[in-house]
């Protein structure tokens, strides 16, 4: 069994254009003769690696916390593409419910359309917006408003191709629009 840490750490992170940038600060130090050390943390849902709920996009949209966790954990297959993925790349992989784009790539509002017709339930990626540096709205909105879970900012430098299990579970922030996460995929622990 051997297991990738695909998250981000979160205080180097790549951050979307416009977003705050997460930061923390001691509130209580050792160093300083404090019995413990306590960390505060300023950020938004969405910096480092995260899922999208879709309130994110959709005014009526389900929050964070009520995303079935049966769509974050389970087999998966990561696949690398380069540049806008289209319904005629995500064709050949009809079938797969959790797919994970390797490399510079990212939804056209068509492939992000084609989605739900090829069965996916969860689609993950390396850029911190699934529409990578274009207006996010209409492939957010394509997405989302069906149910598909967005995870972004996924660092999958160093995984090949392949099966595995995925572990993406966000915090159970109430009422939230996203989550950070802590995701993993794991090989060679039976049939995925």
């Amino acid at each position: 069994m051997r297991i990738y840490d695909i998250t981000q750490e979160l205080f180097s992170c790549h951050v979307y254009p416009g977003d705050l940038a997460p930061s923390y600060r001691r509130v209580s130090d050792m160093e300083k003769g404090a019995v413990c050390n306590i960390t505060e943390l300023s950020m938004n849902a969405h910096n480092g690696t995260h899922v999208d709920a879709p309130r994110h996009f959709v005014r009526d949209g389900i929050s964070i916390e009520a995303l079935d966790l049966g769509t974050l954990i389970g087999p998966c297959t990561v696949v690398a593409f380069e540049g806008g993925i289209t319904r005629d790349m995500l064709l050949p992989h009809r079938g797969t419910e959790r797919l994970l784009a390797k490399g510079d790539a990212w939804l056209t509002v068509e492939g992000a359309e084609a989605l739900s017709e090829c069965g996916v339930k969860l689609f993950g990626l390396e850029h911190q917006s699934i529409a990578g540096d274009n207006p996010p709205t209409d492939v957010h909105v394509a997405v989302l408003s069906k149910g598909i879970v967005a995870v972004e900012g996924l660092d999958l430098s160093g995984v090949p191709e392949g099966r595995y299990f995925l572990f993406a579970a966000p915090m159970k922030l109430g009422g939230s629009d996203g989550s950070p996460c802590r995701a993993v995929l794991i090989e060679g622990i039976g049939e995925v």
